[in-house]
């Protein structure tokens, strides 16, 4: 029996494979093919565009995939979901940041739209097409959405009055001149699965197992491990300096004056926490990087 399981094809690709590189799954793509190999006998891989990916999974095509939460709404609106679909767990990563991807209302800067109200009887488009209309549905605010097949940013003035993007930093929307007016939805990687799959105590325990390693590798992210010796006289000061995930494992050393220190500090930190721990008297200070981090 093997897990079919599909991985987004398109921009959270690279950062997927990778995320499942430190998670311990070696994934590899072929230049032309969309059947990845990994290094689980037990998961079959396909490449499919994070749009369709909800599709795909409520037809019973994949057991489970990674897409947005963007795209599953969008599917769900479309009201031609055949199996039920479960979020197994939130990954929150993008193809740039580790962070939510923002679905943003952006018009021409030099424009007169100030508000979504503004834009009553106007275009709009977007590739997020029935979440952008029940956005405006909400409002009571009459406009015509437009789906848009990409390069959405450089539409305005000239074939839409405004549109519904995706962005992570902003920087594009700048770029082209475009001012947000409002965030229409904020969206993050999810794992998900269908019912049939999830009844199968297997594949179930299977889709579980994978979710719990991706987690623990997001978790890691950004963080690395310590270790050093302290006299037990000093333990109280270097605890002091210590910005700990959780209490910091201490243990005894063969010397009883001394004792072991083990945690976990954001790596940000390590280049001011370091110089502080030796002034401290710490003794052999060893940073370490982290593949994963089971809460």
């Amino acid at each position: 029996m093997k897990l079919r399981l599909g991985i987004p094809k398109g921009s959270l690709q690279e950062s997927t494979i990778q995320l499942f590189g430190r998670a311990g799954f070696n994934v590899y793509v072929g230049s032309r093919s969309y059947f990845p190999t990994i290094d689980d006998p037990e998961i079959e891989c396909m490449l499919i565009r994070a749009q369709e990916m909800a599709r795909y999974v409520c037809d019973g095509v994949l057991d489970a995939g990674l897409t947005g939460q963007d795209w599953i709404a969008e599917h769900q609106l479309s009201g031609k979901t055949k199996l039920s679909l479960s979020s197994i767990v939130d990954l929150v990563y993008a193809k740039q940041s580790f962070g939510k991807v923002r679905w943003v209302l952006a018009a021409p800067e030099d424009s007169k739209f100030k508000t979504p109200k503004d834009l009553k009887g106007t275009t709009i488009a977007t590739e997020l097409v029935r979440v952008t209309q029940g956005y405006f549905d909400q409002l009571s605010v009459p406009v015509n959405v437009e789906f848009s097949w990409g390069a959405t940013e450089v539409k305005p003035p000239v074939l839409a009055d405004a549109i519904v993007e995706a962005t992570e930093t902003g920087s594009t929307l700048k770029a082209n001149r475009l001012r947000i007016l409002d965030t229409v939805m904020e969206s993050n990687t999810q794992l998900v699965a269908n019912d049939i799959a999830l009844a199968d105590t297997w594949k179930r325990t299977k889709i579980e197992n994978i979710a719990l390693l991706l987690q623990a590798a997001i978790e890691a992210q950004g963080r690395v491990g310590l270790m050093l010796n302290v006299r037990r006289e000093e333990l109280d000061t270097i605890l002091n300096l210590l910005p700990a995930l959780q209490r910091p494992t201490i243990s005894p050393l063969s010397d009883s004056d001394w004792v072991a220190i083990n945690t976990i500090v954001e790596e940000r930190t390590v280049r001011d926490l370091i110089p502080k721990l030796r002034l401290a008297n710490a003794q052999g200070i060893v940073e370490y990087p982290l593949n994963k981090i089971v809460i």
